[in-house]
């Protein structure tokens, strides 16, 4: 791990002990970050429902700029989003304020990834679908676990390795179609293609 991302992982660990007493409740604000304009709606307006303060982002770039404006209690983040993934989110909202609680939302095929991401401080991981009830569950149950989790700091994938295994999924998902993968990536084909052309990282 570098030596960012282990003070990011520390900190997340050191706000949670400092509060073990937090479950989530109504009045608490949630961002939630997801690509899928129905999927986003449908949960903001449960949260709602439930007495939350919500807002919502599409991807990486619209969740770091609502963050910076005012830091959310707890962010719900999808691991697979165009462009920047949820992993590069955790880490920006983490090192933006470590005291946000932020769990991951998984597609097929992504629970070794969603494990790195709670050595990087998220506060627990759920695969997709999931409701509201399912992702408030979720975050009660990592914050009782957190004081549980051990000290030791493991080995996590760079950055650059978390952006290979996405691109080697969405590949795979699209059949190695490449002009499809960079579309759903949201790059051009050409810059998938250098990357792909580029050695696995370590």
């Amino acid at each position: 791990m570098s030596p960012a991302w282990q003070t990011i992982a520390e900190q997340g660990r050191a706000a949670a002990r400092r509060d073990f007493s937090w479950s989530p409740r109504a009045g608490h604000s949630i961002l939630l970050v997801d690509d899928s304009f129905a999927f986003r709606e449908r949960l903001g307006r449960a949260f709602r429902d439930r007495g939350y303060r919500v807002r919502t982002a599409v991807n990486y770039d619209e969740a770091i700029e609502m963050a910076r404006r005012k830091a959310p209690d707890m962010a719900v983040v999808d691991l697979r989003m165009p462009g920047r993934n949820g992993l590069e989110l955790l880490r920006d909202l983490k090192g933006l304020d470590a005291a946000i609680r932020v769990l991951i939302l998984t597609g097929f095929g992504s629970i070794a990834t969603a494990v790195d991401a709670l050595r990087l401080g998220a506060i627990n991981f759920l695969p997709k679908p999931a409701d509201a009830e399912d992702i408030l569950a979720a975050f009660a149950r990592g914050a009782a676990n957190v004081l549980e989790r051990p000290a030791t700091v493991h080995p996590v994938p760079s950055l650059a390795r978390a952006e290979w295994e996405h691109i080697q999924r969405v590949l795979a998902d699209c059949d190695d179609n490449i002009s499809e993968a960079a579309r759903r990536l949201g790059i051009h084909r050409r810059s998938l293609q250098r990357k792909l052309r580029k050695r696995s990282p370590d």
